[in-house]
């Protein structure tokens, strides 16, 4: 469910654009001095997002600092880091491990079931400190499994279930913004899950897998149900956001929230696009050779009807 929460880079200024770099440049510095490669690996633009947005809202003091990658040796980048950071690495860990056990249970994919096991100490630790959360995530995912098993045809159902797992580790600290934080996330969720499926569908209606909106799909306002659903599911989200104080990196937030989510959307509208006018196009072309194959035809017939005439002609 990691990739839809992303920047529209296009949209952000030089100097945006870097600062949104150094936090995740300072998430995957925690998450490799926290879990080690292990744990690095699993660096997202999802916990980016969520600690830009921690950060923001409780303007905690950052101390900034400069690291170098592996991916990138030769310079050094800028990092920032603060409290958020430990909680969001933690989050992206979790995560991560409950996602790959449950991509190892219903597909048997051995990838996810060894990165799993790659991560179990570290999600051992996470789940001494947070167990309340790490328990909401696996019965999150428990509860979607089973839904998916069942093959519900409501995608209603399993978003719930995907709104309320983001909804949780939204809500970093028991306090006055942990209502408004957990509703964010869940409509985020609910978005994220949503999208998955409309992405996977082709896919899946291909192979003969599951997906929530298989039924949908075959009712001619299909795309529009699909967009209209999707654009009410980020209201939900961007208008608890705008109840929220924050000043620090709105912009770099915003861009997130009202542009950067829509980009694999974009994405696929644009291939879909291209597949109808390719269809539209290699259709013209067999239209027109069709046309000139008939007229072809046509003018050979009429040869052979005067070639006739002109020898019963030859013959009188």
């Amino acid at each position: 469910m990691f990739g839809y929460v992303s920047i529209n880079r296009a949209a952000l200024t030089e100097g945006e654009y870097l600062r949104f770099r150094s936090f995740y440049c300072g998430l995957c510095r925690v998450l490799r001095e926290r879990y080690g490669f292990r744990g690095q690996v699993t660096l997202s633009y999802d916990m980016t997002f969520l600690v830009i947005l921690l950060s923001a809202l409780y303007e905690l003091e950052e101390t900034a600092g400069q690291t170098r990658c592996a991916l990138h040796p030769r310079r050094k980048h800028d990092t920032v880091y603060n409290e958020a950071f430990e909680y969001a690495a933690d989050m992206n860990v979790a995560l991560s491990y409950h996602m790959c056990l449950d991509n190892w249970r219903d597909d048997g994919s051995l990838p996810h079931a060894a990165q799993a096991r790659l991560l179990r100490k570290g999600y051992a630790q996470v789940e001494s400190k947070y167990p309340g959360k790490c328990a909401r995530i696996a019965g999150s995912l428990q509860a979607l499994a089973k839904l998916e098993k069942e093959a519900c045809p409501d995608i209603d159902a399993p978003a719930r279930c995907s709104g309320d797992m983001i909804g949780t580790l939204f809500a970093w600290r028991e306090d006055l913004w942990a209502p408004t934080l957990e509703a964010m996330g869940d409509a985020m969720g609910r978005f994220v899950y949503f999208m998955d499926a409309y992405e996977d569908l082709p896919g899946d209606l291909k192979k003969g897998r599951f997906n929530p909106l298989k039924a949908l799909a075959e009712r001619e306002d299909y795309e529009l149900l699909c967009k209209d659903a999707l654009t009410m599911l980020m209201a939900d989200c961007t208008r608890e956001f705008e109840t929220l104080p924050i000043l620090q990196d709105a912009a770099i937030l915003r861009n997130i929230l009202y542009s950067g989510v829509w980009g694999k959307y974009a994405l696929l509208q644009q291939k879909k696009q291209q597949k109808q006018e390719k269809r539209q196009k290699q259709e013209k072309q067999e239209k027109q050779e069709k046309q000139e194959k008939q007229e072809q035809q046509e003018k050979q017939e009429q040869q052979e009807t005067q070639q006739g005439r002109e020898r019963k002609t030859d013959d009188a």
